[in-house]
């Protein structure tokens, strides 16, 4: 019987291995890219999420200032009723007598119906401000959310990716990819919001 050729395995089998390095080299380096773009794109969503919601504390701590400068104007147009509410309790004896009132007497309500009318348009003017704060503080909070929620999908697409680059997996890489599309979408509705 005839001896059969031998065929050398050994370099077969090492030029397959060569072939799978090289390309599972290639595997990891687009992981490796991909991964580094979301890290990159959601760094830039985690600062836009901070700045966000520290400006929405600003505007709401501006609307509380507000809140309370109104607050202390309606005070003030209470204590002039109050004032004016005496003058005009002042005059009643004399109208009672069916004498004229003091000249200076009739000066004070006067002035206290003109500061009371002042104080009042001072007042609502500081609330318009304040709810003006307070709406734009809440915009900014709902976009607050947008970027942290396109963070949290940024950081689920990299964790992804690094278990796709610890598996080899193409399936589990094209879902760190969806993920990571899904978090741009989130980020990019945000800044264009």
């Amino acid at each position: 019987m005839p001896e059969t050729p031998e065929v050398e395995t050994d370099k077969l089998r090492e030029a397959v291995q060569a072939e799978f390095e090289r390309e599972g080299g290639r595997f990891l380096r687009r992981i490796a890219l991909t991964t580094a773009v979301l890290a990159a794109v959601a760094a830039i969503a985690a600062l836009k999420a901070g700045s966000t919601a520290n400006e929405a504390l600003v505007l709401k701590t501006e609307a509380a200032r507000l809140q309370a400068e109104a607050s202390d104007q309606w005070a003030y147009y209470q204590a002039k009723g109050i004032k004016l509410a005496v003058a005009q309790a002042t005059e009643a004896p004399w109208q009672a007598q069916a004498k004229r009132p003091p000249a200076d007497l009739l000066e004070k309500e006067q002035r206290y119906a003109a500061d009371q009318e002042e104080s009042k348009a001072k007042a609502e003017g500081l609330e318009r401000q304040r709810d003006e704060r307070s709406r734009e503080a809440d915009h900014l909070l709902h976009q607050h959310h947008g970027f942290a929620n396109s963070v949290a999908l940024f950081q689920v697409a990299i964790a992804l990716g690094a278990l796709a680059a610890l598996t080899r997996n193409r399936a589990i890489w094209v879902g760190s990819l969806g993920l990571g599309g899904v978090g741009i979408v989130f980020f990019m509705a945000q800044l264009l919001s």
